[in-house]
């Protein structure tokens, strides 16, 4: 038996997937917070609206996963509505129709609009940068484009988020404003391609000319770059993080692999050498920068001999951040015709085995912190410790810095100065000073 709604419904947003799904979500409760609805993020509600992920296999598998407990939820009379939107209901609304039928409406990643009407709610264009955060109050994210025109034969994000499109300079420093006054002192900017930001609106690439205007926003301390490409990197962006102190010595930049031919297989525009120039370039003229990559182990065709060359580079390269993912062949993207010819315990192997080695890395690179003082910032407490993190390190993904909660007192979202005394392979420990 359904149940009587007392009052105004309650909207609950559940979030699923990557940082750039954390940011639409966000959109979306201003959006229902500026119509003069209750909005909640992950919590009890009356109306659900699950922002899904569908770039790869384990992805899906969790946002079917809760789009059926939802359901479930709404036939036993807990919830009255169950909407869902984002990448999986962009890329398989007719599939996901007809069989999850009692789910009320399904939505695609640009139909915030429509989306509201059912909703009960209006997109208000006026609403620049306003947007409820969900992260901690001080850091947020900064998606400075949407989509992607890059070719990668392995990825469906173009299939789900469309071609590229940069938002412009001034309506993103509105928004850094914004945000600074709530608070935040972090920005991470996000976006399928930072490095292809401004070729569409200012017909060059303007993530340089972004960042000298985002330094300028009173409160903002550090600004972090997520997600760059290696093909056509520009390199006026590396001489601002150098010399700026705002800009953290940090970069993402997934390079997927190592291997030539499989870099051409994967339609990466870059080849084993290309790409150790580029890291080459990196570390010259940003020596203190950390590097933070990601890799993809199994692709089609990628052989013993090939992978022992992504291990060996992994080995000589001694990235301070790296995270290893297995493939997943994707229907519709240019790689699905290859033959997926790697068992998926090979691949889980595969990942092992270069964890295993970027651990000893990461140990090793800890002990060289052991007696130094980093500017840290502090994220939460979590049982007998405070939390943080220096600017080499990126929220959720990377290292922390611990400090005992014995006889110190630490605000959350303060920055303190902590020298380190021990380490551990992902884990800082270390003192006030």
């Amino acid at each position: 038996m359904r149940t009587k709604s007392v009052g105004k419904k309650k909207i609950n947003v559940v979030t699923l997937g990557c940082s750039k799904n954390v940011y639409d979500s966000e959109v979306l409760m201003g959006q229902l917070e500026a119509n003069g609805k209750k909005v909640v993020h992950e919590e009890k509600g009356d109306v659900v609206v699950i922002n899904t992920c569908g770039f790869i296999d384990n992805a899906k598998e969790e946002s079917i996963n809760t789009i059926l407990e939802y359901v479930d939820l709404k036939n036993q009379g807990v919830v009255e509505k169950v909407f869902v939107t984002g990448c999986l209901s962009e890329r398989y609304k007719p599939d996901l129709e007809r069989e999850i039928p009692d789910v009320d409406q399904y939505f695609g990643t640009r139909d915030l609009p429509i989306l509201l009407k059912h909703l009960g709610a209006d997109y208000k264009h006026e609403l620049v940068g306003e947007r409820l955060t969900t992260t901690p109050k001080h850091y947020a994210y900064l998606k400075i484009s949407e989509g992607c025109d890059r070719p990668c034969s392995f990825c469906a994000i173009p299939l789900m988020r469309g071609g590229h499109i940069s938002t412009p300079i001034e309506k993103l420093v509105t928004e850094a404003q914004k945000l600074a006054k709530k608070g935040v002192k972090e920005l991470i900017l996000i976006a399928q391609d930072l490095t292809f930001y401004g070729l569409d609106i200012y017909k060059k690439r303007a993530l340089g000319e972004l960042l000298q205007e985002l330094i300028k926003v009173e409160g903002i301390e550090w600004i972090r770059l997520h997600y760059a490409f290696p093909s056509g990197f520009p390199e006026d962006v590396l001489d601002i993080i150098r010399t700026e102190p705002k800009i953290c010595n940090y970069i993402d930049i997934p390079l997927q692999h190592i291997n030539t031919e499989l870099l051409k297989a994967m339609k990466r525009g870059t080849t084993f050498e290309k790409t150790n120039a580029l890291l080459d370039k990196f570390r010259e003229k940003v020596p203190d920068m950390a590097i933070r990559t990601t890799l993809i182990v199994g692709f089609p065709g990628e052989t013993e001999e090939r992978f022992e060359e992504l291990k060996q580079w992994v080995r000589d390269q001694r990235f301070d951040r790296l995270g290893c993912f297995t493939y997943s062949h994707e229907e519709n993207t240019t790689a699905f015709v290859l033959e997926d010819d790697i068992l998926d315990e090979v691949k889980q192997k595969r990942v092992e085995e270069v964890m295993e080695i970027q651990q000893q890395i990461s140990w090793e690179k800890n002990q060289e912190k052991v007696g130094k003082v980093f500017k840290c910032i502090f994220d939460r407490k979590e049982g007998d410790y405070f939390v943080g993190r220096t600017e080499y390190d990126s929220p959720d993904v990377d290292n922390t810095v611990l400090v005992p909660t014995k006889d110190v007192y630490i605000s959350i979202g303060e920055f303190a100065n902590v020298k380190i005394t021990s380490a551990e392979d992902y884990d800082l420990i270390g003192e006030l000073v």
